[in-house]
């Protein structure tokens, strides 16, 4: 899973998709992630860190993360 290129974030959650014009606003959490991603942090390795960061269930983890990558497809801000 790779953001788009041209897709611009900011650290307060902004996201913003030149090619479609269109914008977004991301908790705190989903923001880490997408700078993480940004940045070619790998899969696993973001799932180690929130896991270790945060207090979630490696089960809900998997589950958050599909609705995540859902949503991130939908808003098409994801290379195909």
């Amino acid at each position: 899973m790779h953001l788009k290129k041209n897709i611009a974030t900011s650290e307060s959650g902004f996201i913003f998709n030149p090619g479609t014009g269109d914008s977004y606003s991301a908790n705190p959490i989903a923001a880490e992630i997408i700078g993480m991603l940004k940045e070619g942090t790998p899969i696993s390795s973001i799932k180690v860190h929130i896991l270790a960061t945060y207090e979630v269930s490696a089960s809900q983890l998997e589950k958050d993360w599909d609705d995540f990558c859902n949503q991130l497809k939908y808003a098409n801000l994801l290379d195909n």
